[in-house]
């Protein structure tokens, strides 16, 4: 009997302990978890970088020996300006024979065309003639437009990104010969969260802050991104910087502060 009078003060005691030993749990784990900053603080703030309006890497369209390269690395050129010139003795010399070949053709038809005239030579002739001289008149505009590819020029006014290739040495057709820019305009890249574009407009004001010369800088939004990335619930923004600041380099990164949002 007293074993049965033992057992509910037994159950009773552990159902008071339960309870606290909860709390104190819940107040241990409380406090080790780290003091984050209030996420309001930073939420328009997102991170960009500088890229040029202008990029593109130019590749041969003929196979040779790079013969003359008039830039460096860094360097600065204008639009039109060679910058490559391959090895071009080889097309040159089928051009010359091309040229040839559509001169003898052009006089074989003249001739023909006065013999015609006398009635001394076939309609056929005549045909076959007129077209051995349009055949070799297009034998020779095309080794014209591959000679014209011996020589690469600068599309635009800019600045060499890269160039790994090296004098005298040979390219294949395709071959990466160097990569150019135009960093005299800047555009602002940034992905933001795709629920802040019903609070963006194209020609909205910002800061941003460029991590390399730690100085602020006033742009606006030019235009966004075609489509929202779903997976990432994000859209690309692109905008530019109000005024000139010749301190300013394509790559440079740092933080848009989009205020207020």
């Amino acid at each position: 009997m007293k074993l049965n009078r033992s057992l509910p003060t037994a159950a009773f005691a552990l159902v008071l302990l339960i309870p606290c030993s909860s709390m104190t749990f819940a107040q241990q784990v409380g406090a080790e978890l780290p003091n984050y900053p209030p996420v309001a603080n930073t939420r328009n703030e997102i991170r960009m970088q500088l890229t040029p309006r202008q990029r593109t890497i130019l590749s041969t369209e003929i196979p040779g020996r790079v013969e003359q390269i008039t830039v460096k690395e860094g360097q600065s050129f204008t639009a039109g300006q060679t910058l490559i010139s391959l090895d071009c003795s080889i097309h040159q010399a089928r051009l010359d024979k091309a040229e040839a070949q559509a001169r003898e053709a052009s006089q074989v038809s003249q001739v023909n065309q006065q013999l015609d005239r006398l009635g001394s030579i076939s309609v056929l002739e005549v045909g076959v003639a007129d077209s051995r001289l349009d055949a070799a008149q297009a034998e020779a505009a095309l080794m014209q437009a591959i000679v014209d590819r011996c020589v690469i020029h600068a599309p635009f006014a800019g600045k060499v990104e890269s160039l790994p290739v090296k004098q005298y040495q040979f390219v294949a057709e395709g071959q990466e010969l160097m990569t150019i820019l135009d960093d005299s305009v800047l555009d602002v890249e940034m992905v933001v969260p795709s629920r802040w574009i019903s609070q963006l407009s194209q020609g909205h004001e910002f800061e941003l802050y460029v991590d390399e010369t730690q100085k602020s800088y006033p742009a606006r939004i030019e235009r966004f991104g075609a489509a929202i990335d779903a997976v990432s619930m994000s859209i690309k923004v692109f905008a530019r910087i109000d005024g000139s600041f010749p301190e300013l380099r394509a790559g440079m990164s740092g933080t848009a502060r989009l205020s207020p949002l």
